[in-house]
């Protein structure tokens, strides 16, 4: 599975609705405090809504059976109560009893490729270089404005947001800078040095993949300017241009076990390390992109869309990447840009609400100049290839390349209506999509399938997501009538011989 987000920044924060931004400023220690504990829901109830989510995509025969099932579990003193009372013993002791238990499942023990399997890609609006400096300058203004976002939250004044009124969980804003994955043998962990005796003061910047370490505070501890920036990002780009390097930064493509051993290999060099540490100690990573080949406008979404999930593989971008940064931005030479993030850290909504905020700040005129001070020269990273290091990048390279071909991903533009349609008709746009899903799938295989919707958790301390099981008995019976010319209105009834092709 994948998943990439398309950010039209016409209107700031539009993926965050229906959650609005409050205008408590508060500290949100004591904010956090005053969320409830995620409750576990009773035995019966949760045995109730296992069977409602498989009536609609088993046979009659496996539903039977499994309620058979379902009433030896449920049994005074059986295997159903003993599980459930370990799961309330296990409540009392946890500030949330399932977000570690979800981390580690949904994230860290997932091994395969955290590229296009799990970290999603974001595309933002295309911007129009006139030259390398326009690139340039426009990545340094895009990284001062996630530098101001990074003050809000570590003053503490980015205002709490609230979903119904209630106020939501703001944990995850505290885990999405200066944080990264780690490869393990078996399970991954995610490290954040966001907080401690030296917080990090520096980003990565990968161009021609080559890494450099830039300082981003000066000396009193104010974050650099935006000409400053500029000039820092200069002198990488004319010093990255001087030697063809490997490109080490593919090898966080691979399988997790297989990238967990590789990573164990490069670290054994003292100097490949410290380069290793650098990156993930770093605030956030910037990736300075060669341009990809030139598409036609119908093609253009797609392409960007691919570039932003993988790369482009190794022949182009992949390698100008560390895919287990949590938070890495892409400004291309030609003009397109966008995000791609590790999943483990945060979900979506608070990398949605650093972008709008990134993207109003790039729009923001420079008003005052700043004063021509000298700045030292970005520290580049030193990597030591050896060959089995030079076949572990090999290997990548193919595995990498196998996957992006595998791949398709094809952006089209829905013209006939929006989200206004439904709403008139005093449907859930939500809704809306989510039966049109149930339905395409229909027409297509002729039954109903599991479907996985994202549902926050976040009005509970520490909540990251459930499940909505949006197949249901209600959507199989609604997707059934939609084919059923006795249950259609007059003037409505398809042609029955195109219904496998018409979805």
């Amino acid at each position: 599975m994948f998943a990439f987000i398309a950010r039209n920044m016409a209107k700031p924060s539009s993926l965050l609705k229906p959650v609005a931004l409050g205008k408590l400023p508060g500290r949100y220690l004591a904010h956090q405090e005053g969320l409830p504990s995620l409750p576990v829901p009773p035995l019966q109830q949760t045995l109730d809504r296992y069977l409602l989510a498989l009536e609609p995509i088993i046979s009659g025969e496996e539903l039977s059976h499994t309620k058979e099932l379902l009433e030896d579990f449920r049994k005074p003193g059986g295997v159903g109560e003993r599980l459930q009372k370990g799961l309330e013993r296990r409540a009392r002791k946890h500030e949330n009893w399932l977000s570690d238990w979800w981390l580690k499942t949904a994230y860290l023990e997932y091994r395969l490729p955290v590229v296009v399997h799990s970290s999603p890609g974001v595309v933002l609006p295309k911007q129009d270089f006139l030259d390398r400096q326009g690139q340039l300058r426009f990545a340094a203004k895009l990284i001062e404005g996630a530098l101001h976002f990074k003050t809000m939250i570590d003053n503490e004044t980015l205002p709490v947001e609230f979903l119904g009124g209630r106020p939501l969980c703001m944990n995850q804003y505290y885990q999405i800078l200066s944080s990264c994955r780690i490869p393990g043998p078996k399970r991954d962990s995610v490290v954040n040095y966001a907080k401690g005796k030296k917080p990090s003061t520096h980003i990565t910047v990968v161009h021609n993949f080559q890494f450099f370490e830039l300082d981003v505070y000066n000396s009193d501890g104010s974050p650099l300017t935006t000409d400053q920036i500029f000039i820092q990002l200069e002198k990488i780009w004319n010093t990255s241009l001087q030697t063809n390097k490997e490109p080490i930064g593919i090898l966080t493509t691979n399988h997790r076990n297989s990238w967990a051993k590789a990573y164990n290999n490069l670290i054994k060099d003292k100097t490949n390390k410290e380069s290793v540490r650098t990156i993930e100690k770093s605030i956030f990573t910037v990736c300075l992109d060669a341009p990809m080949p030139r598409v036609s406008d119908d093609i253009y979404r797609s392409r960007v869309a691919a570039q932003m999930l993988h790369g482009g593989g190794s022949r182009w971008n992949s390698g100008n990447r560390w895919f287990d940064k949590t938070l890495q931005f892409i400004v291309a030479e030609d003009g397109s840009c966008g995000l791609v993030y590790e999943h483990a850290a945060s979900e979506g909504p608070p990398i949605v609400a650093l972008l709008d905020h990134v993207v109003e700040y790039t729009k923001k005129p420079e008003l005052v100049r700043s004063p021509m001070i000298p700045l030292p020269m970005p520290k580049k990273l030193r990597f030591n290839i050896t060959p089995e290091i030079k076949n572990d990048i090999e290997k990548a390279k193919q595995n990498l390349n196998i996957m992006v071909q595998d791949l398709d991903v094809s952006v089209f533009v829905f013209h006939q209506f929006g989200k206004n349609f439904p709403k008139s008709e005093k449907i859930s746009p939500d809704a809306f999509i989510q039966i049109a899903l149930q339905l395409a799938y229909y027409r297509m295989y002729g039954q109903a399938c599991a479907t996985y919707e994202s549902a926050s958790l976040r009005m509970f301390r520490l909540g990251r997501t459930d499940t909505i099981r949006s197949a249901s008995v209600d959507s199989l019976k609604f997707v059934q009538a939609m084919d059923d010319l006795n249950k259609q209105l007059p003037g409505t009834a398809r042609n029955r011989t195109k219904k496998k092709s018409n979805c």
